[in-house]
């Protein structure tokens, strides 16, 4: 990779995704090149990171996520992931990511057992992963959350492992909206390579659009960081 200018990251689109436009232009803004990918095609076009976005693909039939990752794209981005390369999946696609074992645990119904949409605050506790290195361990960032099928959840094993090797990236700072186990919003695979969250940092990327901050009513720009952070993986790997 020459330079971020440079950097192609493709974003997956299933029947029934909602944010794949939004993750188009979260990358954008952050400096590289958004690349539409189709769930049916095995061909990644030559991306250097994926893009799994949120949305109720197949409609969430089964479970959130069961049908998608059997997709041929989804092939490819295993193959793809266990190579090396950057995949972030976002609410459903966080779902899509713990079915097709690329991440462990598992996403069920939000313990209240309603949709919930709200801006959410995060702790980020891993800042060495390919979609978190341009925030600072401890940091509390603020994107939007909306889920029915958010609650992660994981044998007492699994969490000790992601807790002792810290593999957690995101915590829930303050109230858990949904019940997932130990306040866990977002984890990684060993490699720091692949991520799963809940909530939505595409939705938090420019100013006028965002949550609320102390700049200012819609003026948070959290989620960036996300989109920036895997450009900086890119150039320097």
């Amino acid at each position: 990779m020459a330079g971020a200018e440079g950097a192609r990251i493709g974003v997956i689109t299933f029947p029934g995704t909602l944010d794949d436009r939004d993750a188009q232009r979260a990358v954008r803004l952050a400096g590289a090149t958004p690349v539409a990918l189709w769930h049916a095609d095995a061909e990644l076009h030559g991306v250097d990171a994926v893009v799994i976005p949120g949305g109720f693909s197949y409609g969430d039939y089964l479970r959130a996520g069961a049908i998608s990752r059997f997709a041929a794209a989804m092939t490819s981005v295993a193959d793809a992931a266990r190579g090396g390369m950057p995949v972030l999946g976002i609410c459903n696609g966080f779902q899509i990511l713990t079915e097709a074992h690329l991440l462990p645990g598992s996403m069920v119904k939000n313990d209240h057992l309603h949709f919930i949409c709200r801006e959410q605050t995060l702790v980020v506790e891993n800042n060495a992963t390919a979609w978190s290195n341009q925030y600072e361990l401890g940091q509390r960032i603020t994107v939007p959350l909306k889920n029915q099928d958010g609650q992660f959840v994981a044998d007492e094993r699994t969490l000790d492992e992601l807790e002792g090797e810290g593999r957690v990236v995101f915590r829930y700072d303050g109230w858990n909206p949904n019940g997932s186990r130990r306040n866990i919003a977002g984890i990684t695979n060993e490699r720091g390579n692949v991520v799963g969250l809940m909530p939505h940092p595409e939705h938090a990327v420019e100013a006028g659009f965002g949550p609320d901050s102390a700049a200012g009513p819609r003026q948070g720009t959290d989620g960036l960081g996300f989109f920036t952070s895997v450009l900086g993986t890119l150039v320097n790997a």
